[in-house]
């Protein structure tokens, strides 16, 4: 319907596991089964009808991008393997995007790789590197943008990034200790 917000597509699939799971505790795991083919078989159905629009849009300029472009249409190309444009190619295209943000702290970030699994190698660039609020940079910039246009990257792997630092009250990083060897007076050397 014209107007209506989008379905929460995460929250959907969340659904989808629940009643599984209910239906495997009450019913047992022969309905389960059952069941399971039937999704199997709609989302067979669905992909080869969403096959059949991207065949269709193909044949007008520009409709094939904009449905690619929609965050639930182009979720559903990847989920059918029906997306125009390659991972690597939107990866690269979400990266872009962040790369101003990176650069107003003297920063980039390069995609090396993505391996079989699906995870995105990153490395983080000029005063990113080593820089202690790179995991937030990661995390809400990169990250988000990335998994908005890709969501069949498994995970994202980042070079450069430093671990969490641990806080104390207030928030504040705490610095890190060394143990020191003291003379123990009368202890010897």
């Amino acid at each position: 319907m014209a107007g209506t917000p989008p379905h929460d597509i995460t929250s959907i699939g969340e659904q989808i596991e629940q009643i599984l799971g209910e239906l495997d505790r009450s019913a047992g795991p022969g309905v389960t089964g059952r069941v399971e083919d039937l999704v199997r078989s709609l989302l067979e159905f669905y992909g080869a009808g969403l096959a059949r629009v991207v065949e269709l849009a193909r044949e007008r300029e520009g409709v094939l991008e904009a449905l690619a472009g929609d965050e639930i249409v182009g979720g559903l190309l990847v989920l059918h393997d029906l997306h125009p444009v390659p991972t690597r190619e939107r990866v690269v295209a979400a990266l872009e995007k962040v790369r101003p943000y990176l650069g107003s702290h003297a920063g980039d970030v390069e995609l090396l790789d993505i391996d079989a699994d699906g995870v995105a190698h990153l490395r983080l660039t000029g005063t990113c590197d080593g820089c202690p609020s790179s995991r937030v940079t990661v995390q809400q910039a990169i990250e988000q943008g990335i998994r908005s246009v890709a969501p069949e990257i498994t995970g994202i792997d980042v070079a450069g990034m430093v671990p969490e630092q641990p806080t104390g009250p207030g928030g504040r990083a705490l610095l890190p200790l060394e143990a020191v060897e003291c003379p123990v007076p009368g202890g010897g050397p």
